[in-house]
């Protein structure tokens, strides 16, 4: 489930074009299917796959406004396009 969710999470990100742009995480669940975060387990597989997409330098995290707002870091451009294009 964390895997699918990390795909869910770049591929929202990459179509919405969020290279530079950040965006809120509350924003970033609005976008994933319901089944996926809508049970416990799915919250909390949702933090993970958060925290380690920003561990893997692939999500760059900053606090603004009071929320934490993300965006894809560049640098990993052809990583990130390789991950979600795998199945």
């Amino acid at each position: 489930m964390e895997e699918e969710i990390k795909k869910e999470i770049l591929r929202d990100l990459v179509d919405s074009h969020r290279w530079n742009m950040h965006t809120e995480i509350r924003n970033l669940k609005k976008g994933l299917p319901l089944y996926l975060i809508n049970t416990k387990a799915g919250k909390k597989a949702f933090e993970k796959a958060l925290k380690d997409l920003v561990n893997y330098g692939w999500l760059i995290a900053k606090k603004s406004t009071g929320e934490i707002h993300v965006h894809l870091n560049n640098k990993f451009r052809k990583e990130i396009l390789g991950y979600i294009q795998k199945d």
